[in-house]
């Protein structure tokens, strides 16, 4: 009963949200009892793995507006052993935890920073291969553009837009690429790589509905290697569920990505673009100063470095403690 109550509710959001009209003036804020809800920005880096800092789980929390956390999140894939049409499919798991934070500076600007350790493991048909390291730490900024204030708003409305740099912290080897279709089996990029992004919120009470678009632009590395630039869309929709002293936020949406075509000493390599889309479902839970989020993505369509690459799942488990 209480999942057809649930469903339902999302429904209706998306009906609101549809054909709503919006009144004007502002709302302090998007507060939901003590915790405030922030919208969930899609992070996601090279095509398949590489020094990825969210795998586009996020690099927001759904309870804590401000916080510092850790969060593990696996990222599964079947690739060629081998640029051939005939070569074997092999698994590869790309493994992270992370170090995250969101800090206020000001009412209207937030710092964000990720700190990825990976631990990847591909089955080659010569034998399992394993890489771990530090990965690339990112920095971001995030400016409010338009918050509503108003609480007789029958719409409270957030836009940020913002930017961020990726810094080589994370071990590129030309080793890794050889004889591989899944040219992003590394710790890191080896360059440095700019972020745009921007990201929207309207909520109705309890529900709500975020849209994120980023896209990152990524350098030639001292290998001279350049990965494809990237770009990350996405929409999630989300209801609070207030149990007294617990928080209950289960989320629902959709993500996809885009990859340009990978470089290496400025010519084009075969087969490195692609584009995938996920859908995406979770869970948050909020008690007191800490809250624990579980999420899954599983893709709908997909066409990466031209069908030799397939992504199969991903998920993540995170810990959060508000500032």
């Amino acid at each position: 009963m209480k999942n057809t109550i649930i469903i339902s509710l999302f429904t209706l959001l998306a009906v609101q949200l549809a054909t709503a009209k919006t009144v004007k003036d502002s709302i302090s804020g998007f507060t939901f009892q003590k915790m405030q809800f922030e919208a969930v920005m899609d992070f996601d880096c090279d095509a398949c793995g590489c020094s990825a800092s969210g795998g586009s789980m996020g690099f927001s929390s759904m309870l804590n507006a401000n916080f510092v956390g850790v969060r593990y999140f696996n990222q599964s894939y079947s690739s060629r052993d081998g640029i051939f049409a005939n070569s074997p499919w092999i698994d590869e798991n790309f493994n992270t935890t992370q170090v995250w934070a969101k800090i206020p500076i000001s009412d209207k600007i937030q710092i964000t920073a990720l700190i990825p350790y990976h631990f990847h493991d591909r089955a080659l048909t010569s034998g399992t291969e394993k890489i771990s390291g530090l990965g690339d730490v990112t920095i971001m900024a995030t400016y409010s553009v338009y918050q509503t204030q108003k609480d007789s708003a029958v719409f409270a409305h957030n836009l940020q837009v913002g930017g961020g740099v990726k810094m080589p912290t994370g071990k590129f080897k030309e080793s890794n690429n050889l004889g591989t279709v899944n040219q992003s089996f590394q710790l890191g990029t080896g360059s440095w790589d700019y972020l745009l992004l921007t990201e929207y919120v309207i909520k109705r009470k309890d529900l709500g509905l975020n849209t994120m678009l980023n896209y990152t632009l990524k350098t030639e590395n001292d290998k001279k290697y350049q990965f494809g630039n990237q770009l990350n869309y996405g929409s999630t929709l989300f209801y609070l569920l207030d149990l007294n002293s617990v928080q209950l936020v289960p989320q629902l949406g959709l993500a996809g990505e885009i990859y340009e075509t990978n470089k290496q000493y400025g010519e084009k390599v075969p087969d490195t673009s692609g584009d995938v889309l996920f859908s995406k479902f979770g869970v948050e839970v909020g008690k007191d100063k800490f809250s624990v989020g579980v999420n899954a993505m599983l893709p709908l369509s997909q066409n990466l470095s031209s069908g030799r690459i397939e992504a199969n799942y991903r998920w993540s488990v995170n810990l959060n403690y508000t500032l």
